[in-house]
């Protein structure tokens, strides 16, 4: 943490190995989710609806109760920790904090309503499946931005920002 602070995470080369590391897998992990999604639903509404209800036609059964339970088990956690880290490493990113509180709030609530909607879907409505491409969408875009963002400032050998804007010393 002191390494990103003061702003010694674009000099000591072994943590900025790190970061470039974590940022590839994040990246590689975007390509494989959205690779399964479109796999398993794509982003019409009938292909997602189809996916969370079934269809007697096409022999495709509803997802069950216990079965969003079993995904929503490890998605909420990954998809946290996940936010949490990319987020995190946008504290230390030079933009005003405006911008990064809004990508932060984009963050997390297209990462929780990606994974609500499927719920929504299967035991509500079936019109949530437009929230689930809409988040499904903005989630995707949001974390390769933050990647962007954060690989950016690490490359150009940008300054910390996480003072930014408070002269005294302490975080916003």
């Amino acid at each position: 943490m002191r390494f990103v602070v003061t702003g010694e995470w674009t000099k000591n080369r072994l943590l900025k190995l790190i970061v470039l590391f974590f940022l590839f897998f994040v990246v590689a992990f975007t390509l494989t989710m959205s690779l399964l999604f479109f796999n398993k639903m794509g982003l019409s509404y009938e292909s997602i609806v189809t996916y969370y209800l079934g269809s007697e036609e096409k022999y495709i059964p509803a997802r069950t109760y216990q079965g969003l339970l079993e995904i929503s088990h490890y998605h909420l956690f990954a998809m946290a920790i996940l936010m949490m880290t990319l987020t995190h490493l946008l504290l230390f990113v030079p933009m005003s904090l405006g911008l990064k509180a809004f990508f932060v709030i984009v963050a997390f609530s297209s990462a929780f309503l990606n994974e609500a909607s499927s719920w929504l879907i299967r035991f509500v409505n079936p019109n949530f499946a437009y929230l689930k491409i809409v988040s499904f969408v903005v989630l995707n875009f949001t974390i390769l931005l933050l990647v962007y963002c954060t690989l950016k400032a690490l490359l150009k050998n940008e300054p910390s920002a996480y003072m930014e804007g408070n002269k005294k010393g302490t975080s916003k």
